[in-house]
């Protein structure tokens, strides 16, 4: 890259929108076909051999889905990135990629609830072991491995609970131990964190929440090394099918254009929202690591780009109860799942993106039955907090 695109802002733009078959079109074509024409039999031949690059099927490559991908691998400064058509389409497989029957994963405990399930469920039945750990002590993760441990999972932000995961001490552990780490991005975004920056081998995203950023697109993304990508294509992308359509790509590419600009103000509204539940006598706690009372609040500033996200969980006094009454009272934030929208979002966990896990489980992760996650909007934050007051005072 030149140095006329070295900042984020252009990059965001620009990346990976390079001419392709149409190079009239100011913006990157919908290249909305399942299939792609050859020459003759012997392009085909050679595109199947892959001695000749081009196009042959969407599920196994399509234009729109490539400049997208792309542009997410330059954001976030990795070799290559292949896209998915979900979030936990590129979770699931990066572990069918990395993972066989015996072989160990260790997982900070607090992830999202979907993850847990394909951890404790369906990788389980396949003979995979999981040890959950808390990822705020280092030294748990360190203890945990086992000889058949294979791969460091963990989220930045947690989901709900927003503990803080030390990147450069997590991705030090795994080459130390030749194990792959991988992180799960979707709470910050590469506008406000880039783990591969700080030695994690492997990103993911939910491209649902702030890539998209509009809440009209399901999507998956993940970064890592050029060969790990390939092999991810080849494998756990061509044969198992998680792919992402063209359309769906194309949105992606238009809301990355304007993540910059959206990142900084869901991180400024973010504090503001934080500081104000913070001092409000209806909440118990307030977890945001803006706020100097968050026991991550130095890291997150040491690892983050500019800002501490969007994302913000806190507890009412008044318990569960209290929660729901908030959630039933609230006008103009959202009680909606999901994350990373233009307008604010409320949902209660427990019962809601979590409630795969029981009681226990819940407990043992760190969320508190009463949490209460705020995925913080684009709108006027005296009008987000207005809400917020107005419907504690009733709670």
């Amino acid at each position: 890259m030149d140095d006329s695109r070295k900042h984020f802002d252009t990059r965001a733009i620009h990346s990976g929108e390079s001419p392709g078959p149409d190079p009239g079109s100011h913006v990157v074509p919908i290249y909305q076909t399942s299939t792609f024409i050859f020459d003759n039999a012997a392009q085909g031949a050679r595109r199947f051999a892959g001695e000749e690059p081009g196009y042959i099927y969407t599920r196994l490559g399509n234009p729109t889905v490539r400049a997208l991908e792309e542009k997410m691998a330059d954001l976030e400064n990795g070799e290559d990135a292949v896209a998915f058509g979900s979030g936990m389409g590129a979770i699931s497989a990066v572990f069918l990629q990395l993972l066989s029957a015996g072989d160990h994963v260790v997982s900070i405990k607090t992830i999202y609830g979907c993850t847990y399930s394909l951890l404790t469920g369906l990788l389980k039945r396949m003979g995979i072991e999981v040890t959950f750990v808390d990822g705020t002590d280092i030294s748990q993760v360190r203890d945990a491995i086992k000889p058949n441990t294979r791969v460091l999972y963990g989220e930045t932000p947690a989901n709900p609970n927003m503990a803080v995961l030390d990147l450069e001490a997590f991705g030090r552990v795994g080459r130390e131990r030749g194990i792959t780490t991988v992180v799960d991005n979707t709470f910050m975004s590469p506008a406000v964190q880039r783990p591969l920056d700080w030695g994690v081998d492997v990103v993911v995203h939910s491209a649902t929440k702030y890539l998209g950023g509009h809440g009209d697109v399901i999507g998956g993304i993940m970064v890592g090394s050029s060969e790990f990508v390939s092999q991810v294509k080849e494998d756990a992308l061509k044969d198992v099918g998680a792919v992402l359509g063209p359309f769906d790509a194309w949105l992606l590419i238009r809301g990355l254009k304007t993540l910059p600009l959206r990142a900084e103000r869901h991180n400024t509204n973010a504090q503001v929202v934080a500081e104000f539940l913070e001092n409000h006598p209806a909440v118990s706690r307030v977890h945001y690591p803006g706020l100097a009372s968050h026991p991550g609040h130095e890291l997150s500033k040491r690892q983050s780009i500019g800002g501490f996200g969007g994302m913000i969980a806190f507890e009412l006094s008044g318990g569960l109860q209290a929660g729901r009454n908030l959630l039933d009272s609230v006008k103009l934030c959202t009680l909606a799942v999901s994350l990373g929208a233009c307008d604010t979002l409320i949902q209660h966990p427990a019962s809601m993106t979590h409630s795969s896990l029981d009681e226990a489980q819940l407990l043992a992760a760190g969320v508190h039955p009463g949490l209460i996650r705020l995925s913080v909007g684009l709108e006027h934050p005296d009008d987000i907090i207005y809400d917020l007051r107005t419907s504690m005072e009733g709670a």
